[in-house]
């Protein structure tokens, strides 16, 4: 089983020939990192699996690093005497990617970017090579996958330590919000304080299943980076009792670093073998003024009566989803229902006779927008009408929506129950001469240059002013700064 799994940052500031005197400033987060290598070299693991954000990482894909050995130093952070040389476990990596294959699961060693060790990577080992010598490591990068697909990730981990027989520790990699204060390299963001306490809240009791309610736009708006590697250390607990403590958090240089500690109780298994911990105390440091820190640990034992935590999501998930349907209107409904027959028979149904009148008389160009556990899965539109009716307009976009968008790739039958599902009816656009005349709630609007065009939806999550819809537009466009534009805005009807 998983010996122990712990949550920690990685600013290169704290290696000392990287921070040359600044890693003061996080003594806490130092002298924390510390107890964590000291526990793990009393554990004395044959594996140290560590997902790190700087891993290669793609958007529908989980890499798992290959070969038999990587190599890595701090030369880009001006300290090319600090080297590692690491052997990879490899019988334990073609486990895990024989049970992601066993699952038509997306992960695996192919697509291999960058063969050397990732600062999010060396930083823990850092630490913990000061301390123990031994264990090989398995290397995991992040997804731009569902936050589910990261849990099921890490069930899987889990399994494929129990089927090699390994004595492994995990370490989920990740600094907290990087927009904690106006002073620091990101700026500043309100959602970047509401995320370090809320994040600390989470992890320092073990209570994972509140991992997946951490909305993704206010995740990006914070300019996190560890919350997927979280997500995949908890799934690789799922289903056991663990003792969470909080060892530290910091926040003094605009970015926030928190470590904790979980240590399964008991397997389930084994229910009367409770895992025993090193007792090594570390004293943490005192603080410089002005540094806003935990400074004690607090130790929290998570209870053990339910902790299958994406089964009790799921359930949840599915009970919403049920009263989604039931409450969904007649445009709604014939995307839903085009989507399901086209992507199980392939078959493109006809227009349903009980249909609202305006559905099959009114024309119009309409978007349809699908969504699968808070992310998009797919969005095609028109922004005139192309069809005969606005009926014929939404059966063609839901089917170009669900399996032509070249953004990802088709939906399967089994996410079908997942899906969360807009329709967007366009009003006629009209002509405007400044951005003055937008408003980012209210309208859309279409950016054109020459034939080049680019249109974005109003009200959407994480679009908050008109320069970012203007500027997204572009972008989408193929437009470039400093290029003449014309521009066009638009108001919709939106179908939930």
């Amino acid at each position: 089983m998983i010996l122990a799994a712990y949550m920690v940052p990685h600013p290169p500031m704290i290696v000392p020939a990287v921070g040359r005197g600044s890693q003061s400033q996080i003594e806490a987060t130092t002298n924390a990192y510390k107890k964590v290598a000291q526990e793990i070299a009393d554990l004395k693991p044959e594996t140290i699996i560590i997902s790190s954000p700087h891993a290669t990482m793609y958007a529908d894909y989980f890499h798992i690093s290959p070969g038999q050995k990587a190599s890595g130093s701090f030369a880009n952070f001006r300290a090319p005497e600090v080297s590692f040389k690491e052997e990879y476990d490899t019988e334990l990596v073609k486990t895990l990617e024989a049970l992601a294959e066993e699952e038509d699961f997306p992960a695996g060693t192919l697509g291999e970017r960058e063969r050397s060790l990732d600062h999010g990577t060396m930083v823990p080992l850092y630490f913990i090579r000061e301390k123990y010598q031994g264990a090989r490591i398995v290397r995991i990068g992040l997804s731009g996958l569902p936050l589910v697909d990261h849990y099921r990730l890490g069930q899987m981990i889990s399994e494929a330590v129990r089927i090699s027989g390994r004595r492994a520790v995990y370490i989920a990699s990740g600094d907290l919000s990087h927009k904690l204060q106006i002073y620091g390299p990101y700026g500043y963001a309100p959602e970047g304080p509401l995320y370090d306490k809320r994040i600390m809240e989470v992890c320092s009791k073990g209570d994972f299943g509140q991992l997946f309610d951490f909305d993704e736009a206010f995740c990006e708006k914070a300019a996190e980076c560890g919350h997927r590697s979280f997500v995949i250390m908890a799934g690789a607990l799922d289903g056991l009792e663990v003792e969470a403590e909080q060892l530290s958090h910091e926040d003094v240089t605009g970015v926030g670093y928190g470590i904790c500690t979980f240590h399964p109780m008991n397997s389930e298994d084994d229910k009367g073998s409770d895992f025993v911990r090193a007792s090594q105390t570390v004293q943490l440091g005192n603080q410089a003024s002005g540094q806003l820190c935990q400074k004690k640990s607090n130790h929290f034992k998570a209870d053990s009566s339910d902790r299958r935590f994406l089964d009790q999501y799921l359930k949840k998930k599915e009970t919403e989803m049920e009263k989604k349907r039931a409450d969904e209107d007649a445009y709604v409904r014939l995307a839903r229902n085009t989507i399901e027959c086209y992507i199980r028979f392939g078959e493109v149904i006809q227009i349903p006779s009980a249909l609202p009148e305006e559905l099959k008389t009114t024309k119009a160009g309409a978007f349809v927008s699908i969504h699968e556990h808070g992310r998009l899965r797919g969005c095609i539109g028109t922004i005139l009408p192309t069809q005969g009716c606005l009926a014929e307009e939404i059966i063609r976009n839901a089917i170009s929506a669900s399996v032509r968008d070249p953004r990802f790739d088709p939906i399967q039958e089994e996410e079908l129950p997942w899906l969360e599902i807009n329709v967007d009816v366009l009003g006629e656009p009209e002509e405007i001469a400044t951005v003055e005349e937008l408003d980012v709630k209210k309208y859309g609007v279409i950016v054109s240059c020459g034939r080049k065009r680019g249109l974005l939806l109003p009200d959407l999550s994480g679009v908050d002013t008109v320069e970012q819809q203007v500027s997204i537009a572009r972008q989408k466009g193929g437009i470039r700064e400093g290029e003449k534009i014309r521009l066009e805005r638009f108001e919709v009807v939106r179908h939930l």
